[in-house]
């Protein structure tokens, strides 16, 4: 038995805990899974333990495989009706004494199988060539104390890996360490929910102190987390830490996880466990495996070909009954050029069905396959060749990914997009605030009053006092934002000069807030050592940071705890004014919010800023709560939200902030021009619920004399119902009204379940809809939901991240941005190109175009065919209803 582990406990910490967990019932409210998985850092389970299977880190997006590629094609080929009928005309004339060659219908049918299959096997050949790309990635991992190079598909859970900067995770890691001192490393999610901005992510304490390959020989944990869930945001997990005869337990949260998927910045390196891989990473199990798209009309293809297959049958049992009803009619009597007539025989009259089947074949014209796939082919070169569809700045033309769906481009009824780097350039720009009632905006990088400045004359702001300073610091404080200089973190030494000085954060807002306090004179020179730097009109001060009260991204506002150089405590606060303002007891709330009102007019982001003293007995009361509540296993997220809730209250009104969120050119015109065209335009988004909101009003997808309704989080569930039903009451009344529905994430998981239909049919109604804070599996479902609904309406999907992979692919028609999010939505899209506005063009012209070419190209060839076969169905009066082998029979004989 390992000497880590307390005498008589290998089997209790590993057996026990695992048979607790796989057959214990929990009550529905504990909301914690029956089953976790217990892993072993570094693979050091006792002698005695099992080690449990797990998949192995190999990324599969192909289809086919060198062994199932002709059969499973074949397969999917002959789905297609006309395929399928020209194989068993192939057969019938293989099986009887045909009129005409075999080779008639073999060998068009052949050429277009052939092509197919290559263009097939060509796009899925690419995807393993990506797969390899990925599965056959450098990574290094710690073996028997050292660092080792493997590939990324041999990583398996339990391992310890080792992540540079720049460097993608090539799997789900609990963190272990960082090269920074304080335990933490800063990425960028944009692969996973789209955002640019860095992320800080840190690890336990206690595992910090393991900084190279030889030191993790001494390191001896166990990691219990829950099976793998397609929730971004959410991670449940706790470490157990073994030093010698002692063992601790430390809670593991969202935070302490490293997603597969997302990018290492501005950190030297990391180390971590690895515990989810393949197919079971939060990444894999939000992406959805591709299939065949098939064009709305292709699909009404199959069904005239299913009515001429009909008319066929018809044709061919009249005119096989007119036959013999002809021969045996006795003043007529039988043709001389005809055989005399034998015993009549089931054999013979399928025979001579099937000859007619085959003469009158034709009226389903195989040739239309290949005459289609040729205009599709030559259609697409016009969407690459277009310069119009041209984006100078990223030198980069439309591309078409798949020709098969052109004409499905005009033919759109439902739009989704994302919102972040889609419809925004996610840059935000510090317009306007408001402080203690009085109106400020920035005029040359000043403050200033508005009053003044409206009238020609701008009162700079040159002293802070009072509340414009508290107002100002809070704003530098209260973030998580990190400053680099030339490209590194910067430190002790060198903060006080602001000389090429980088801010990055986890939100553009704070980036654009704290820019603007840098401006003002007030500089935020970094964190260190959980000590905020800061620079005030030349004076340099220091707060210490106790803590940071963020603790999920459902909540709507973010909370700082700091202590002064007079030692006095301060919590610091700035959120929602939905949120913040009902919990301030002093300040001028009635003015402030008429000012926040006044900037979402003007469609800007608004945030509410306020503080609070604590005393030195209210902090410890506070800190005491918070680190218990952090460390349950069972409901911790409303154990740490009661606990933040009850210091978040009797706090002073400062003011609020507006910024901008610049959007894409072209966004609000392309957006109307789609919906007067009669598109309904869905926006998903991962983000939170005021910034989506903010961002649908400036880009007019949201109109002013829109009635906004919305389903938050802040429903309960027993109510889902009754509200859906009132909402659907409402708009039946009101029908002057126009209606904006705005809806979370939480909410779909429980409506789409067991609401559906209701939910439809207000979705229905509603002239623009908002999805927020929602998973990337969740915009595939909505996606799926509306494309399933009774009005079986043709649906596209636009992004530009991973995230919206899912979307993309789910929906008839997939749309890539090429843009700053990588390629994974580009390379899995339909149709890709650089810009939002572009969306206009491709879908009111090349669309169109593309629908008016192939429909009168179809309905054409239908009507060649059935001119084509008519006369020989005519002639057939003239020939006593015979089939050329009769003839040939009777010149034999």
């Amino acid at each position: 038995m390992p000497s880590y582990l307390p005498n008589n406990m290998g089997c209790l910490n590993f057996s026990f805990f695992r048979t607790l967990n796989r057959f214990v019932r929990k009550t529905p409210s504990q909301k914690i899974l029956t089953q976790s998985r217990i892993i072993s850092v570094g693979h050091k389970y006792p002698a005695d333990i099992f080690e449990e299977r797990f998949p192995d880190n190999t990324v599969v997006s192909s289809k086919y495989t060198i062994w199932n590629f002709i059969p499973k094609n074949l397969y999917e080929q002959f789905q297609r009706i006309a395929n399928f009928y020209f194989l068993c005309i192939a057969i019938i004339q293989l099986s009887i004494n045909s009129p005409v060659s075999p080779l008639t219908s073999l060998t068009p049918l052949t050429f277009v199988v052939t092509i197919t299959a290559i263009k097939q096997g060509y796009e899925d050949w690419q995807r393993h060539k990506t797969d390899r790309s990925v599965n056959h990635t450098d990574v290094s991992v710690i073996r028997n104390g050292k660092e080792v190079r493997i590939w990324s598909q041999d990583i398996r859970v339990g391992d310890i890996v080792k992540v540079k900067s720049d460097e993608e995770f090539p799997c789900d890691l609990v963190m272990l360490s960082s090269s920074d001192g304080g335990g933490v490393c800063y990425i960028t999610t944009a692969n996973l929910d789209g955002e640019t901005n860095l992320k800080i992510h840190n690890c336990l304490p206690q595992t910090q102190e393991y900084q190279t390959a030889e030191s993790f020989n001494n390191l001896h944990a166990t990691i219990e987390c829950e099976e793998p869930t397609a929730n971004l945001y959410k991670f449940m997990g706790k470490m157990t830490y073994y030093q010698r005869t002692q063992s601790s337990i430390w809670p593991l949260g969202l935070l302490n996880l490293l997603l597969k998927g997302a990018r290492l910045k501005n950190t030297a390196f990391i180390y971590g466990c690895c515990v989810y891989t393949g197919p079971e990473t939060k990444l894999s199990l939000n992406l959805k495996l591709t299939y065949n798209k098939f064009s709305t009309v292709e699909r009404s293809m199959n069904r005239f070909l299913i009515i001429f297959l009909v008319l066929l049958a018809l044709e061919a049992f009249v005119a096989t009954g007119l036959k013999y009803f002809y021969q045996n009619d006795p003043v007529m009597g039988t043709p001389w050029y005809l055989p005399l007539k034998g015993v009549l025989s089931v054999k013979q009259v399928f025979s001579d069905l099937l000859v007619f089947v085959v003469l009158f074949n034709y009226v389903i014209p195989i040739s239309l396959y290949v005459t289609i796939e040729m205009v599709k082919f030559t259609g697409s070169m016009f969407l690459t060749w277009d310069a119009e569809l041209y984006d100078k700045n990223s030198n980069e033309f439309a591309k078409c990914n798949s020709s098969d769906l052109n004409e499905e481009l005009g033919q759109v009824q439902y739009l989704f997009t994302d919102k972040t780097g889609t419809l925004t350039e996610n840059d935000m720009i510090f317009k306007h605030c408001s402080i203690d009632g009085v109106k400020y905006t920035e005029h040359g990088g000043m403050l200033c009053k508005v009053s003044n400045f409206l009238q020609g004359n701008p009162d700079l702001v040159f002293q802070y006092v009072g509340a414009v300073e508290n107002f100002l610091l809070v704003l530098a404080l209260c973030n998580t934002v990190q400053t680099f200089k030339n490209g590194t973190l910067s430190d002790v030494d060198n903060c006080y000069d602001d000389f090429d000085l980088e801010y990055y954060a986890s939100s553009p807002d704070e980036k654009a807030l704290v820019e603007a306090c840098r401006r003002f004179g007030v500089v935020l020179q970094g964190v260190f050592k959980d000590t905020y730097h800061v620079t005030f009109k030349g004076k340099h001060r220091m707060f210490e940071r106790l803590h940071i009260l963020e603790f999920d991204f459902s909540r709507k506002c973010m909370s700082v705890i700091i202590r002064n150089e007079e030692g006095k405590i301060y919590l610091l606060c700035k959120g929602a004014e939905s949120t913040v303002l009902s919990k301030c007891a002093f300040g001028l709330k009635g003015i402030t919010l008429l000012h926040v009102n006044d900037y979402a007019m003007e469609g800007l982001r608004t945030l509410v800023v306020a503080y609070r003293e604590l005393s030195e007995e209210e902090f410890q009361s506070f800190d005491m709560k918070y680190k218990m509540a952090r460390t349950e296993m069972v409901a911790r997220e409303e154990e740490v939200s009661r606990v933040i809730d009850e210091i978040e209250q009797n706090m002073t009104l400062l003011g609020a902030t507006a910024v901008d969120d610049k959007l894409q050119d072209g966004v609000y015109e392309t957006l109307v021009a789609l919906k007067e065209a009669g598109i309904k335009i869905w926006v998903l988004t991962g983000d939170k619920e005021e910034t989506a909101v903010n961002i649908c009003y400036s880009s007019g997808h949201f109109q002013r004399d829109m009635e906004v309704i919305k389903l938050t989080q802040e429903e309960a569930s027993s109510q889902y119902y009754r509200k859906l039903t009132e909402i659907k009451t409402m708009i039946e009344e009101e029908t002057l009204k126009t209606f904006a529905l705005v809806v979370d994430g939480h909410i779909l998981a429980h409506i789409l379940h067991e609401y559906c239909d209701n939910f439809y049919k207000v979705c229905r109604e509603c002239t623009a809809v908002l999805c927020c804070r929602m998973s990337p599996i969740q915009k595939a479902e909505i996606v799926k939901f509306i494309k399933h609904g009774s009005e079986k309406v043709v649906t596209a999907a636009i992004g530009d991240g991973a995230n919206d992979v899912s979307m993309i692919q789910e929906a008839h028609v997939g749309l890539g941005i090429i843009g700053k999010e990588g390629r994974q939505a580009v390379r899995c899209s339909d149709f890709a190109f650089a810009r939002f506005r572009f969306l206009q063009r491709i879908l009111l012209v090349h669309g169109h175009y593309y629908y008016i070419r192939i429909s009168t190209l179809v309905q054409y060839f239908f009507y060649k065919n059935i001119a084509f076969i008519i006369p020989q169905v005519y002639y057939t009066i003239f020939s006593a209803f015979s089939g050329q082998e009769h003839q040939r029979k009777f010149q034999n004989d």
